[in-house]
């Protein structure tokens, strides 16, 4: 049984930074792809970057060169670096691996305020 724990959420300032992460338990295969998305309150849940096995990493656009996605393949965990936060950035962010069928995290609170 795959699991997927995220940590590393909570309160931030506008401009501050953040980071995400996710261990993957019960996991045979490693993940083809890791990634996080995210949920903001009454939007559509979205991605904000992925990363795959062999290291190429996809972003959203609005958080191009804010955002870092790593991974790391031994320990079978995914990060998402987050600097320059916005009030936008506001939502819950979940992991996500891709072993045959695309698993998912519960979720972490990410909220940027002032």
């Amino acid at each position: 049984q795959v699991q997927l724990v995220e940590s590393g959420g909570g309160v931030v300032q506008p401009g501050g930074s953040l980071t995400l992460s996710c261990a993957a338990s019960g996991v045979v295969f490693r993940p083809e792809t890791m990634g996080w998305y995210r949920q903001a309150p009454g939007k559509q849940r979205e991605l904000v970057a992925s990363i795959t096995r062999g290291g190429n990493k996809n972003y959203a656009d609005s958080v191009k060169g804010r955002f870092t996605i790593s991974r790391n393949n031994g320990k079978n965990m995914v990060y998402l670096s987050m600097n320059s936060l916005k009030p936008e950035d506001t939502a819950v962010y979940y992991c996500t691996a891709d072993i045959r069928r695309t698993y998912w995290g519960q979720g972490t609170q990410v909220t940027v305020s002032s």
